[in-house]
């Protein structure tokens, strides 16, 4: 049994199962109500010793990370591949990867957020602005980079999703949510809405995740 431990509007427990899709993968899930600081707990800091989500619990290995886990999936099920092409082509797709990985999403995450609020004083509209400032900065260097590479579409790197697109979905999720302008990155904006019409990237979709609350906060 493979089972994913993560939490409904978790982008990168979000990546994983948009990647468990697109594999064929089965999974179940095992809801961590970060809200409320499950995370936290001892249980579950003995599976990630950060206090982080996703955990995978696949093929009797205990995973962490969720870049480490994706190059774990692509190894394990090639096919549908997420780094296709040669070795230049997916190095290229990993940088678009690390761009949102690595520069973006760790800024906006929830105990970011959290310290800003209650360590630094901010108010809603402060933490909406830090939001909106490393988001947009992020998403426009990674637009620069889609308008080099000119690739065809409809997805970000061509005519299947790939990794980029696993990572960008998530992240214009959170930069929609933050009242990001996306009208200023139109080929983000047009592989995000041709990702999320394929069944694979809306059974991943936050309010279809069986923890989501009715009222989608």
């Amino acid at each position: 049994m493979t089972l994913l431990h993560g939490y409904w509007r978790s982008s990168a427990a979000y990546r994983l199962r948009i990647a468990l899709n697109l594999k064929g993968i089965e999974f179940d899930q095992s809801s961590v109500n970060l809200k409320d600081g499950h995370q936290r707990e001892e249980a579950h800091k003995a599976l990630h010793p950060q206090g982080f989500v996703p955990v995978l619990n696949i093929d009797g290995e205990q995973l962490i990370q969720s870049p480490a886990i994706l190059e774990y999936l692509e190894e394990i099920r090639p096919e549908p591949p997420l780094l296709p092409g040669s070795a230049a082509e997916r190095s290229r797709l990993r940088a678009y990867a690390a761009v949102i990985g690595c520069d973006i999403h760790p800024v906006q995450n929830l105990r970011i957020l959290q310290y800003l609020r209650k360590e630094l004083g901010q108010d809603a509209d402060g933490v909406t602005a830090w939001c909106q400032r490393w988001i947009s900065d992020g998403l426009a260097a990674l637009e620069k980079m889609a308008e080099a590479d000119n690739r065809s579409g409809p997805y970000l790197w061509g005519d299947t999703p790939t990794m980029a697109d696993v990572y960008l979905v998530p992240q214009l999720y959170n930069a929609r949510r933050f009242g990001v302008d996306m009208g200023a990155f139109p080929r983000l904006a047009a592989a995000d809405e041709a990702a999320r019409a394929h069944p694979a990237f809306e059974d991943a979709r936050p309010e279809n995740q069986p923890d989501a609350p009715e009222d989608g906060h």
